[in-house]
């Protein structure tokens, strides 16, 4: 017995150091189990189709008619990457974290932070009822009377970079890491934003269908504890 609870004391600090946790394939490249739409035009208008569907393998927002693809479960701590695309011409969409509430905001939108990807503003924030900080707040939002997180409020938190967008048809990866209530944003390397004291710790994950059409071969969630590198509070804007 001795033997034996020795053993298992050796043995736990190896199995600590070689833990990895394990990726979550979001979208399996088949089908879209795991999630669920919410299309608004489609409750009064049966004729429409569904603008996400699964195509060569890939997953595809047509763009229109406007709605989100969210996943069923709840997600917190967790790195999120996904690699996509503009099929044709560029346009607009974008990644939710700590998505919520449906239609809560336009009768469209989950209650969310936004992680943009319309074409040259990849990595903006935009605030769904939910809000963020980041360094530089009045440069990068604007007049702080302004801002908000409904209406015609300043929802829009600008990148901090320019350019890291490849040519429209080239695939994009962004990477999006959510521990506690910061928010840190990569594309394709590029640190493009990193807010913190965010009014969400946890939530589901959406995509857009928001007029244009984009395809996503990858979608996967990998659980953290800390963010990579440099704290969102200490992150500032370095351009002009």
């Amino acid at each position: 017995m001795k033997k034996l609870i020795l053993f298992i004391v050796f043995l736990i600090p190896i199995l600590s150091f070689t833990y990895k946790p394990k990726t979550i394939r979001l979208f399996n490249g088949k089908d879209l189990i795991g999630w669920h739409e919410d299309i608004p035009d489609m409750d009064t208008d049966k004729s429409l189709k569904s603008p996400f569907i699964i195509r060569n393998g890939l997953l595809v927002s047509l763009g229109k008619p406007g709605g989100h693809l969210i996943t069923d479960a709840v997600y917190k701590n967790y790195r999120l990457q996904v690699e996509y695309r503009f099929a044709g011409v560029p346009g607009n969409c974008g990644v939710l974290v700590h998505a919520s509430t449906p239609r809560a905001l336009y009768k469209m939108f989950p209650k969310a932070i936004e992680s943009q990807m319309m074409t040259e503003n990849a990595g903006d924030f935009w605030c769904i009822e939910e809000d963020i900080s980041v360094t530089d707040m009045e440069k990068r939002r604007g007049p702080k009377a302004e801002w908000g997180v409904n209406g015609n409020k300043r929802r829009r938190i600008l990148n901090l970079t320019d350019g890291s967008e490849k040519p429209v048809g080239q695939w994009n990866t962004m990477v999006i890491e959510c521990v506690k209530r910061s928010i840190k944003v990569w594309v394709n390397g590029d640190l493009v934003n990193c807010g913190f004291n965010c009014t969400a710790e946890k939530g589901q994950v959406a995509l857009q269908a928001e007029g244009s059409e984009v395809e996503f071969r990858k979608v996967e969630l990998t659980p953290i504890s800390k963010l990579t590198g440099t704290r969102c509070e200490l992150v500032t804007d370095t351009r002009n």
